[in-house]
């Protein structure tokens, strides 16, 4: 039961499956909401520019069908007047014509975006078996297709029905009017045909966004296993990177390790915590971490160091302060500068000692360092509580 529910496709789409899909140029697409909008742009420059276009059109039609001896006897003549009136009568619907085109490609970005995909071009032979072809053909999606169709053929007949009888009069008049009248009834006959075009289409792309959409999203929805191929396929096997984290943290060690020698002190806790510390020769700049660690790591620096017979100086409070606040290949920080200080110069002291003898300095083993850097060190406010929480009664 468990690996059919992994299997069930029930788990939105991930954004790379989306990614996926677009690249191919697999988006929502809706055709009665592109044909509306077209149809929607195109009737809205109509009644804005219908009344220069009429015009227009009646001047041009006048002209070209005004016939003399002088036109019918020179077919020359005829073909100039012909070729004039396609020029102006282009000049006169370009605006319309590039409303349209406009239209035509914003559509697709209101609805899924433009997508630009070789895919598509690519011949999908599959699309010929025609055992699928019939399954399509039965499928929900054809039957929804089915009733759209339904849907737009009486919507738009209702509606032309209902133009049609609403001015009846008008057209059967048109026959005994001047070409003036007859074409500006014509022209307001149409535009209001596809005003209410426009209405009835608006009622079916409302429905079809929406199922598009979702058709869309139902499509690429994925199984739980889906989604757990996909993240080790774009993340990496979760064992493979918890190794290759392992190998990291362990060559990181290493190289740290590799500095140890070159430390001038190893400043411990004694048993919890390792720091190496450098102070570069002639240069103005503190000292600097060279590695730090605690257990295992911290005992092996201290093995380092009795190896390289690098001295090793126990200051507890001071160890854990630098291991918490300072970062490998940097400077120590500013506020440990005097207790760090104090403890290089008894390393400096004591190779002096061990060249020349003398005096054999004696080791720092109660360094103060600033409130607060310590791990271990409780702050007033915790201490206060702890104090209340004692002395409050069970």
């Amino acid at each position: 039961m468990a690996e059919e529910s992994d299997l069930e496709k029930t788990e939105s789409a991930s954004p790379r499956r989306l990614e996926k899909a677009r690249e191919s140029g697999d988006v929502p697409r809706s055709i009665e909401f592109s044909t509306f909008f077209i149809l929607l742009s195109g009737t809205l420059a109509i009644w804005l520019m219908g009344s220069s276009l009429v015009k227009n059109l009646q001047t041009g039609l006048g002209q070209t069908l005004n016939f003399g001896i002088i036109k019918e006897l020179n077919s020359a003549e005829m073909f100039l007047g012909y070729q004039n009136f396609l020029i102006d009568l282009g000049i006169t619907f370009l605006p319309l014509l590039g409303i349209i085109f406009i239209a035509a490609i914003g559509a697709p970005l209101l609805i899924g975006g433009w997508t630009f995909s070789a895919e598509k071009l690519i011949p999908n032979f599959s699309k010929l078996n025609p055992i699928q072809g019939i399954s399509n053909i039965f499928s929900v999606n054809s039957l929804i297709e089915l009733l759209k169709a339904i849907l737009k053929t009486l919507f738009i007949g209702f509606a032309s029905w209902l133009l049609i009888s609403s001015q009846l009069d008008s057209i059967l008049s048109l026959l005994t009017k001047s070409i003036q009248e007859s074409s500006a009834q014509q022209g307001y006959i149409i535009l209001w045909c596809l005003t209410l075009m426009v209405v009835s289409l608006s009622v079916i792309s409302m429905i079809d966004v929406p199922y598009q959409i979702y058709r869309y999203t139902d499509k690429l929805k994925m199984s739980r296993q889906e989604l757990r191929d996909e993240s080790k396929e774009t993340e990496g096997n979760p064992e493979i990177k918890a190794k290759i984290r392992a190998q990291q943290r362990e060559m990181s060690r290493r190289r740290m390790m590799s500095k140890v020698p070159s430390a001038d002190v190893v400043i411990t806790n004694p048993t919890h915590y390792s720091v190496a510390l450098q102070y570069p020769d002639n240069s103005n700049k503190a000292p600097i971490i060279l590695a730090k660690g605690q257990g295992e790591v911290a005992l092996r620096i201290r093995e380092l160091a009795k190896e390289n017979n690098i001295e090793i100086v126990e200051v507890p409070p001071l160890a854990r302060a630098l291991y918490k606040h300072a970062e490998l290949d940097q400077e120590i920080p500013s506020a440990l500068f005097t207790a760090v200080a104090q403890v290089l110069a008894y390393v400096f002291q004591l190779r002096v000692y061990q060249k020349q003898g003398g005096i054999q300095p004696q080791k720092p083993t109660q360094i103060a360092i600033p409130p607060g850097l310590d791990i271990l060190e409780v702050s007033p406010e915790v201490e206060l509580t702890n104090q209340t929480k004692v002395m409050s009664p069970a």
